[in-house]
Formats: structure tokens, C-alpha cells, sequence
């Protein structure tokens, strides 16, 4: 295994994004929803990033990349279409201790980016190391299939309940039973087939019991 699985916290942390095309716009967007503050780097930029920008939801750098760019910067990721600059950022990263992504050659960063799945709380993440970037995109697509909004869903009811469940059991066996159950093969088994109202059903008559 050459990478070690681990979701970052980025939440208020400087995110430098430098290029302006589709696949800086999925990274940098990808950053916002996470909370990040991110600067875009980058003489143009798309439509999408455009509206982002008039919505102060990041800062758009007019220009090319320059030495000192990633001062105080966390995570950086390298999306141009020069291997040029994309080095040079690469290496004032790797110079500051950044978090450094660099698209279509993951090799010369110190991190990758999965293709993910995300369902509300429900977070997958899929690798190849960046052996088959097209691979993990069709499991993403079979992944999106078997854990649709029911998921999203059922998440915030298990989290209500659990906390209820911790706030209000005593004994400790019986709080331990009850929190099983909330994530047990039976449950996982009726949601996947019949959905987020018997799964909810079945908790709720499992709990009163």
C-alpha cells in the first residue's frame, strides 16, 4: 500500500488552488464544500468558477503563478496544463510542508484524490493509486447505485437515535445491545431492500421492546 487512507479537516484551513479549466473547477469546489478557504490561482477561469467567485465563495488571483503564492497555505493542488508550472508549485509545496496534489501526475505530490461517494454523512472514498484512474471512476458509478438517498437518510436517524440511546440507557450492556442494532446486517439488509421507513421501523419497535 503506498498511501495511507485518512480524510483530511481542511474546515477554515487556506486551500491554493492553481489553474482556472474543468479540473481545477472540481477541485476547488470540492475544497469549498469542505469548508476550506480557497484561492484560486489562474489568468481565466470557468463560468461555474466564475459564479463561485461573484459569491465570495473563493478568491480568484488574476494572474500566473507566482514564487511565495503558497505562503500559509495547507493543501495545494497543481491543475494546470503546463507540466512547467505544475512542477514549480509542486516543488514550493513540497518546500513549505503543503499538503500537494498534483493532477494527471499524482506521483510528484505527497497526496492523492479519490473519486468518492458521497450520500449526506455517508462518505466512500475509491483508489487505484493512480494506477486506473478510469477503474475507480466505474466503481464510483456501481457505488452511487447501491447507496442512493435512503443512506443519507437513515444516517441522521441512526445519529439522533444514538445520541438519544447514550443520553438516556444506563445500563451499559443494554446500551451496547441497542447501538449494535442501529448498524446490524438485519437493518442494513431491510434498508438496502425495502428502504428508510422499515429500517427506521425496525429500530424504533427494537428500542420500545
Amino acid at each position: 500500500m503506498r498511501y495511507y487512507p485518512v480524510f483530511v479537516k481542511v474546515d477554515g484551513r487556506r486551500a491554493v488552488v492553481v489553474g482556472g479549466g474543468k479540473v481545477a473547477e472540481r477541485k476547488a469546489v470540492t475544497l469549498i464544500r469542505a469548508g476550506a478557504r480557497v484561492d484560486l490561482i489562474s489568468p481565466t477561469i470557468t463560468e461555474n468558477l466564475q459564479r463561485y467567485r461573484d459569491r465570495g465563495l473563493l478568491r480568484h488571483i488574476k494572474r500566473r503563478f507566482r514564487k511565495g503564492d503558497l505562503k500559509d497555505a495547507f493543501v495545494v493542488i497543481a491543475a494546470t496544463s503546463s507540466r512547467d508550472i505544475n512542477t514549480r508549485v509542486e516543488r514550493e509545496a513540497q518546500e513549505r510542508g503543503c499538503l500537494i496534489n498534483v493532477v494527471d501526475t499524482p506521483s510528484e505530490g505527497n497526496f492523492i484524490a479519490p473519486s468518492i461517494v458521497r450520500r449526506g454523512s455517508l462518505l466512500i472514498a475509491i483508489s487505484t493509486e493512480g494506477h486506473s484512474p478510469g477503474l475507480s471512476k466505474a466503481i464510483r458509478k456501481e457505488l452511487e447505485s447501491l447507496y442512493d438517498g435512503e443512506f443519507s437518510r437513515y444516517l441522521r436517524f441512526a445519529g439522533r437515535i444514538r445520541r438519544q440511546i447514550l443520553k438516556e440507557t444506563k445500563d451499559r450492556k443494554t446500551r451496547e445491545r441497542l447501538l449494535r442494532f442501529l448498524s446490524s446486517d438485519e437493518v442494513f439488509r431491510a434498508l438496502r431492500d425495502k428502504g428508510f421507513t422499515e429500517a427506521t421501523r425496525m429500530v424504533l419497535d427494537y428500542i420500545s421492546s
